[in-house]
């Protein structure tokens, strides 16, 4: 789905802080939202967890920084990192370039995926509206 200049794949769950989820086997991989992407501007560092840590949904867990923006990671469910991408920290412009493909961040081995993918949102009607909402933030902010 594309939305106001913004894409949202429809095969993803995203939570309010505009991070998506994607159900590989036992793993979820998490990522930042084109949104972000666009918002931050070039993405010049990304603060990556440790593997094995534990993450709880919603709660921040790292940070990614651009020349005009520093923004906190929130984990999309509950659990432990499983995986990191590495890459980003030689190139974390990747969140950029692929927001969805090689700029994901890491790969949680959740621990409730059904109730926390519960709590996610699907790109929907409601979806859209609270995406609208968040652009017109943006807009205001801009004024």
């Amino acid at each position: 789905m594309e939305f106001e200049g913004y894409v949202f794949p429809d095969d993803l769950k995203y939570e309010q802080n505009h991070f998506w989820a994607r159900t590989e086997g036992d793993l979820v991989v998490t990522g930042a939202t084109e949104f972000i992407a666009k918002q931050a501007g070039e993405i010049t560092f990304v603060d990556l967890p440790e593997e094995n840590v534990g993450l709880t949904q919603g709660k921040p867990y790292g940070s990614i920084e651009s020349g005009k923006w520093v923004g906190r990671i929130y984990a999309v469910v509950s659990g432990e990192v499983a995986e990191v991408n590495q890459a980003l920290e030689d190139e974390p412009e990747k969140i950029n370039e692929a927001p969805y493909g090689d700029g994901w961040i890491c790969k949680i081995r959740p621990s409730n995926l059904d109730a926390d993918l519960a709590a996610l949102m699907s790109p929907d009607e409601s979806f859209n509206k609270f995406i609208m909402g968040e652009i017109e933030k943006v807009e205001a902010q801009k004024k």
